[in-house]
């Protein structure tokens, strides 16, 4: 069970009450010293002002332990109180740990001056075994305090450094994993620049010249070879601009420059993409048919992307694993969550499942997992069915 904590004001407060009733009980039951012989009103006052001095003990150590020290006085001439003696050493405590060095070095220098007074005065007056009785109990009074009161402020500053040093190796090892990561994306870029990007090139290149032979055959537009060499010089094109934004990206994490003219695609370029989709598919009986509910409104650009790629990676499934037959894209804009449901003919038979390596699958489900949705794919009803829920907030989040 936890234990509750108190703010620093309310256990001053605290401790100045327990003083108070506690003093209140021993003066109840006359338990001071020399109770026969001092009245009452003699006593309560050296307790009244130690218990308010309890208040300040923090925020003025100085003020507290020197009128704690009157007041102390006081109340040894007077009729010594237990509760003023104990709230006397706390002030004492209080100003070793809340006061600055300099006035602890003072404290302790006039503590021990009083402590050898007093044991000096005792041996003279009563002899050794008196001097030394006075020596421990005004020790375990103006010393003890101090002393604690010493021990917890080296421990404290101790902690203090130690979390201090803490926090700077975590940050230190906050930037080096940054800039690990920046320059393992860096490379990355590298990579994708001087691989993949050029290979895309030299696919666009080489599409352009057949369209260009094609084009000096004098073939018509509608031949089929033609139309397959623009679909292939589109995408090519296409992944072309897509990979150089990644790489933008990439650059942009590992301390490059990024090229900001490629914007990140949304749900606005989903009619090109069942154009493409309908010109690929044509050959193998594939048609498109898109469906949209609701107002589409402002969709957050993380919901945006993510719903362009989980429709524009089923497509793709749809065109290299689906059936001949209608393909159906359903896009539900509700109020705070956007759905797709995308149905694809299904030719595999009972128990098989779609060949591939479920690349794309998973990286849909975790699309739609990083926003806090859901999703499903698998085969019903002889379909194919990808569902996905992507919840959002319009406005603030809309507009960030």
């Amino acid at each position: 069970m936890p234990v509750p904590s108190l703010s620093p004001r309310r256990l001053d407060r605290l401790i100045a009450l327990c003083g108070l009733l506690g003093g209140t009980v021993l003066i109840v039951f006359r338990a001071y010293q020399n109770a026969d012989r001092v009245p009452v009103w003699a006593v309560v006052p050296p307790m009244l002002v130690m218990a308010g001095l309890e208040l300040c003990r923090r925020t003025r150590p100085v003020l507290a332990v020197s009128v704690g020290g009157l007041a102390f006085a006081a109340s040894l001439f007077a009729g010594s109180l237990l509760a003023t003696l104990i709230m006397y050493t706390d002030l004492l405590y209080a100003a070793v740990i809340y006061g600055s060095g300099r006035m602890s070095r003072m404290l302790h220098l006039t503590g021990g001056s009083i402590v050898l007074v007093l044991s000096c005065l005792a041996w003279y007056a009563g002899g050794t075994a008196a001097g030394l009785l006075v020596a421990v109990v005004s020790s375990l009074v103006f010393l003890a305090p101090m002393w604690t009161g010493d021990v917890v402020r080296k421990h404290r500053r101790e902690a203090e450094t130690e979390r201090l040093r803490a926090e700077q190796t975590a940050l230190l090892s906050e930037m080096d994993r940054r800039e690990a990561v920046g320059a393992e994306r860096a490379r990355m870029a590298r990579e994708l620049h001087d691989v993949v990007a050029n290979h895309l090139s030299a696919i666009a290149i080489h599409a352009t010249g057949a369209q260009s032979v094609a084009k000096r055959r004098s073939l018509p537009a509608d031949d089929p070879l033609v139309e397959v060499l623009a679909v292939i010089r589109e995408n090519s094109v296409q992944g072309l601009a897509e990979m150089r934004r990644m790489i933008g990206l990439l650059r942009d994490s590992g301390g490059g420059e990024v090229d900001e003219s490629y914007a990140a695609p949304d749900l606005a370029a989903v009619d090109a993409l069942l154009t493409k989709a309908r010109a690929a598919g044509r050959d193998v009986g594939l048609d498109f048919e898109l469906a949209e509910h609701g107002e589409r409104g402002d969709v957050p650009v993380p919901v945006g992307l993510a719903a362009y790629r989980i429709v524009q990676e089923s497509l793709t499934n749809a065109l290299k694993h689906a059936g001949p037959g209608l393909v159906r894209l359903r896009l539900e804009f509700g109020p705070g969550e956007l759905r797709i449901a995308v149905d694809s003919p299904y030719r595999g038979g009972p128990g098989r499942g779609l060949p591939g390596a479920r690349a794309g699958l998973v990286g849909m489900a975790e699309r739609a997992g990083l926003l806090g949705g859901s999703f499903e794919a698998g085969p019903a009803d002889g379909y194919w069915s990808v569902r996905a829920v992507l919840p959002h907030a319009r406005g603030s989040e809309g507009r960030a």
